[in-house]
């Protein structure tokens, strides 16, 4: 950006998927004034919006924004962190344009694209926490065992069409191939070994078109939510189900282990699937840990993750 050029630059990274979207192109045309500069990069295949990301930041472009669902959230964060780190972090906001938004739902990040820009030019960032699984950054949340066999296995349409009755319908549809997952879970205080069914790591809360895994988690405590259901010779494959589609998966919580942590260690005796913001991520070792204030976040004021409410003063 030239030195005559001192508008506030911001960078919207856009799903290809969402390149026809009138709404986001009427926000972007009533914000576009003297005081900001927005331009639009369109994703075209995997790994464009981690690209894209990376390139904002070594640009110096002040606010990045993700324009998607969770997994361009998380390709946008991971190419943040993947820029020289010696270069200031732009700020980061959300425009949601996915199926489940989960993410932007917990943390009440309006789903009109309108608002949503609004929120991000009037509402100063926050520090908030990431989560790293292995050498992959999160900023929701990594689940794993039997919600994420259901949920990665749900077609898009399916939820569109049906909502939370989708994972049910696939639930019952992979009946016999869903099993628990045995292994060991390590972390400062806690050895734990045996087999279980539903596994949730939590910077953010819910996943799975909203089923909350870790209700209580919040993004800048600098600590990992770690829930567990273990697997019990009385519960069986149907009364997981139920469970999990229950109040959101509510009942569950009643039922798992609970432990707040600054990392931990998963080893499983076979290849288990992660899901980590929407992608997927499979292998018998996990090292997950907490990266402390990584960046600074456009939220709602009031939004629930935080521990402190979000600045008021907007974007100078």
């Amino acid at each position: 950006m030239s030195s005559a050029d001192n508008r506030y630059h911001i960078r919207i990274i856009l799903h290809g998927k969402e390149a026809q979207n009138i709404a986001l192109r009427d926000a972007v045309r009533l914000l576009r004034d003297h005081r900001y500069k927005i331009d639009v990069r369109v994703t075209w295949e995997e790994g464009d919006a981690r690209r894209l990301a990376r390139e904002a930041r070594q640009l110096g472009v002040h606010t990045v924004v993700a324009a998607g669902g969770d997994g361009t959230l998380n390709e946008v964060v991971n190419g943040l962190m993947a820029a020289d780190a010696r270069l200031e972090m732009p700020s980061l906001g959300l425009i949601p344009l996915g199926t489940a938004n989960d993410f932007a739902m917990s943390c009440r990040i309006p789903l009109a694209p309108l608002e949503a820009l609004r929120l991000i030019t009037e509402i100063s960032p926050v520090a908030v926490d990431l989560g790293r699984a292995n050498q992959r950054y999160f900023l929701n949340l990594a689940s794993g065992g039997f919600g994420t066999q259901i949920t990665t296995s749900t077609p898009d349409e399916l939820k569109r069409a049906l909502g939370s009755l989708a994972y049910l319908l696939t639930g019952m549809s992979k009946f016999t191939s869903i099993a628990a997952v045995e292994g060991r879970i390590k972390a400062p205080d806690f050895d734990w070994q045996g087999a279980f069914m539903v596994l949730g790591v939590g910077n953010g809360r819910q996943a799975g078109g909203g089923h909350e895994l870790c209700p209580d988690a919040l993004l800048d405590d600098g600590l990992l939510d770690l829930n567990i259901l273990p697997k019990t010779e009385q519960q069986t494959l149907t009364d997981t189900l139920q469970y999990f589609m229950l109040d959101n998966g509510a009942v569950l919580q009643n039922l798992m282990i609970h432990r707040r942590v600054p990392w931990l260690e998963i080893e499983a005796e076979q290849s288990m699937n992660i899901n980590i913001d929407g992608e997927p991520l499979s292998g018998q070792h996990f090292r997950f840990e907490i990266h402390t204030a990584a960046l600074k976040m456009h939220l709602p004021r009031r939004a629930p993750l935080l521990s402190k409410n979000a600045g008021d003063e907007g974007l100078t």
